[in-house]
C-alpha cells in the first residue's frame, strides 16, 4: 500500500500544504507521524490521505473526526486512494466563526478534492457526513462516481433526544459544564478501569466518547452548536433529502446500517431503499450508529466489491435537467 501522506524536510511551511512530517526522539524510542493539514481559505484542514487507485472520500458525522474511520482507511487504500478530511469544526481542522451549513461544509470538500487534484470520487458519508455526502452530489454532481450513505441524517425526522436537545436556547452555556476537564477525566479514569477489568466498550461507546471528548474544547463547542442547528431542531431533523433523492437514479447508491442504531433508526434506510430502487441495503446485524467499527472486515469487503462491481457514474448537464423535468412532472401529478 502507498502512503500518500508524504513526509516534509522539516524546512519552512508552505503556505498551501504541510505533508505529514515524522516527528522523531531517538532516544525515547518514539516516532511520530503527524496528520497531513492545508490552508485553505485561510483555514487549517487536516486529512489523510492513502493508498492509490479510486478515490473514496470519507465524511465522518458530527462531533467526530477523520479518526473515526481508523479501522477501515488502511484496508480501503489497499485498492483506493482514500481521502479522510476533519471537517471544519472538528477534529486538528480550523474551528472559525462561521458557515456551518451542509451547503458549506459540500464546498470545503470539492475545493479540498481540486486543490489535492482529485477529480471525481465515491463519496461515502456517516451520519451527519451522510447528509453532507447527499449536499455534495446535489451541488456537485460531476464529482460524484457512486454514493454510499452510513446510517446517514437527512433522510428522515426521528433523531436521538440529545442532539435535538443540543439545539435548545442556551445549550452552548450548559455544554461547558457537561464537558468540563473534570468530568472528562471521571470519564477516561472509569473507561481505564473497566478496560482493566475486562469490560470492553461497543463500538458506539467507543464512537461518542471520542466526540464528546472533543467538545471539551470550546470552539469544538461553538462549531458543534452551529452545525447541530443547521439541521436540527428540538423535534428532529429538519434537513431532509427525500425529495431529491430521485436525482442519485443514475448514481451507483448504497446504503449501510446498523441494525440497532440508536441515534438514527434503520427504518430511514430502509425507507430510503424503498424510494432509490437502484440502491443496494447492507445492514449489519447487532451494530449501533457505527458498522464499519463493530465489523471493518466486513465493512470493508462489500465497499470493495460496491466499487468493483458497479461503474462509476457520469452525469451530464442534459441528464440532470430531464431529471428534474421528469421529478417536476411527477410532482404536479
Amino acid at each position: 500500500m502507498d502512503s500518500r501522506s508524504a513526509a516534509s524536510d522539516g524546512g519552512a511551511r508552505s503556505p498551501l500544504l504541510t505533508a505529514g512530517v515524522r516527528t522523531a526522539f531517538p532516544a525515547l524510542g518514539i516516532v511520530r507521524r503527524t496528520v497531513p493539514e492545508m490552508d485553505l481559505h485561510g483555514q487549517r484542514v487536516t486529512y489523510h490521505l492513502l493508498g492509490d487507485g479510486p478515490a473514496i472520500l470519507l465524511i465522518h458525522g458530527i462531533t467526530s473526526s477523520s479518526r473515526t474511520w481508523r479501522s477501515v482507511m488502511h484496508g480501503l487504500a489497499e485498492r483506493h486512494t482514500v481521502l479522510a478530511p476533519d471537517l471544519a469544526g472538528h477534529g486538528r481542522s480550523g474551528k472559525p466563526r462561521g458557515d456551518y451549513s451542509l451547503g458549506a461544509y459540500a464546498s470545503g470538500l470539492r475545493d479540498l478534492l481540486a486543490v489535492l487534484g482529485i477529480p471525481k470520487a465515491t463519496v461515502v458519508g456517516h451520519s451527519l457526513g451522510g447528509g453532507i455526502a447527499m449536499q455534495f452530489a446535489y451541488q456537485f454532481p460531476d464529482r460524484v462516481e457512486r454514493l454510499v450513505l452510513v446510517d446517514s441524517g437527512g433522510l428522515g425526522e426521528e433523531v436521538s433526544l440529545a442532539l435535538r436537545a443540543a439545539t435548545l436556547p442556551g445549550a452552548e452555556f450548559v455544554l461547558p459544564l457537561l464537558f468540563s476537564p473534570i468530568t472528562r477525566t471521571i470519564g477516561r479514569v472509569i473507561g481505564r478501569v473497566l478496560g482493566r477489568l475486562g469490560v470492553k466498550a461497543s463500538a458506539d461507546v467507543r464512537g461518542l466518547a471520542e466526540g464528546l471528548d472533543s467538545l471539551g474544547d470550546s470552539d469544538a463547542r461553538r462549531a458543534f452548536v452551529h452545525t447541530a442547528r443547521s439541521v436540527i431542531d428540538p423535534k428532529g431533523q429538519r434537513v431532509d433529502a427525500r425529495d431529491r433523492l430521485y436525482l442519485s437514479e443514475d448514481v451507483p447508491t448504497m446504503l449501510i446500517w446498523g441494525a440497532k442504531d440508536p441515534i438514527i433508526p434503520l427504518e430511514h434506510g430502509r425507507r430510503a431503499h424503498e424510494v432509490m430502487l437502484h440502491s443496494r441495503l447492507e445492514v449489519f446485524p447487532g451494530a449501533g450508529h457505527f458498522p464499519f467499527n463493530d465489523d471493518p472486515k466486513r465493512f470493508v469487503e462489500i465497499l470493495n466489491h460496491f466499487t468493483a462491481s458497479t461503474p462509476p457514474a457520469d452525469l451530464s448537464g442534459e441528464r440532470i435537467e430531464a431529471l428534474l423535468r421528469r421529478g417536476r412532472r411527477n410532482s404536479e401529478t
